[in-house]
């Protein structure tokens, strides 16, 4: 998958979640260091979603980021008690492994 395809695919599922309610805060990050006159992808860093959600909400969130992506592999950073957790996951057994991790890095 090229980097239009992927920031397709990135806005057509940040339109999805702007209808979540688990969500507090949902948006495209910007880039800190666009090309010199870019304009195609308006200085967002092309397929990448930040989202601030309760730590209540994150299985369910990830619940639905499974159901929109599956077969794709899925790429988080989850911050929490200014730590931060990398979890890439590309099934469902690799998801609940994830959403267990994140769960216990955000209680711990």
């Amino acid at each position: 998958m090229n980097l239009e395809e992927r920031d397709e695919q990135a806005q057509k599922l940040l339109n999805q979640m702007k209808d979540l309610d688990e969500l507090e805060e949902v948006g495209r990050v910007c880039d800190p260091h666009p090309p010199t006159g870019n304009k195609a992808l308006g200085g967002f860093l092309p397929g990448i979603i930040e989202a601030v959600i309760e730590t209540s909400q994150i299985k369910q969130f990830m619940e639905f980021l499974a159901e929109r992506l599956a077969g794709k592999t899925i790429e988080m950073e989850i911050t929490a008690n200014g730590k931060s957790l990398k979890v890439k996951v590309s099934n469902q057994n690799e998801l609940t492994a994830a959403v267990q991790a994140a769960e216990k890095f955000i209680h711990a």
